[in-house]
């Protein structure tokens, strides 16, 4: 039997995705985003709210990169969460880590997480229901040690970290399950 829990913010998995963007001077911030999605072949959106240091540093620059956020770099991941860019200036230098600009967009591709997208900024969604920016993906960056034989990223390599809206857990992408669009072909001849 179900129970009702009212209203809630239930879809899952959500990716744990690193934002990235320079400001005016070439400095670095990133950000945790756990609401975003791709929303055409080429084409991500994200969440951000107004006032976010990272929103700033994109309308100002054209440019950001999108990262999967991983195991092994779970601290510095979560800390680019709960730190704000507006309030701490060297959020970025604090982890430790490593940036280096994209050679396709002007924004910085942090070396320590196996996967980046890298984006131009294409608009920001303003409406009454939602804020955020869409961002056209125009090359994908991937460290061999995600990939397969055939040079795809092998998601069981990657270590991608998923957030869990219900007990606000993380959680690391697990095993091959089936095929898609092929599970559920023995159905077709029924």
């Amino acid at each position: 039997m179900k129970k009702d829990l009212g209203v809630q913010a239930t879809v899952f998995p959500m990716p744990v995705l690193m934002v990235a963007a320079y400001d005016e001077n070439d400095k670095v911030n990133v950000m945790n985003v756990a609401w975003g999605q791709i929303c055409a072949a080429d084409r991500i959106y994200l969440a951000i709210g107004k006032g976010k240091k990272t929103l700033s540093n994109i309308q100002k620059t054209g440019a950001f990169t999108v990262a999967f956020a991983d195991r092994a770099h779970m601290e510095e991941a979560d800390f680019f969460g709960v730190a704000s860019g507006n309030k701490i200036d060297d959020k970025f230098e604090r982890t430790g880590f490593t940036a280096v600009m994209s050679d396709k967009v002007h924004a910085p591709v942090i070396e320590e997480f196996p996967l980046t997208m890298e984006c131009e900024f294409l608009e920001e969604v303003d409406t009454e229901y939602i804020h955020g920016v869409v961002g056209r993906i125009v090359n994908v960056k991937a460290e061999e040690s995600v990939l397969d034989e055939e040079g795809k990223v092998d998601v069981t390599k990657l270590h991608a970290l998923m957030f869990d809206q219900y007990r606000h857990g993380y959680y690391e992408v697990g095993e091959h399950a089936g095929q898609a669009w092929n599970a559920g072909m023995g159905l077709m001849d029924k």
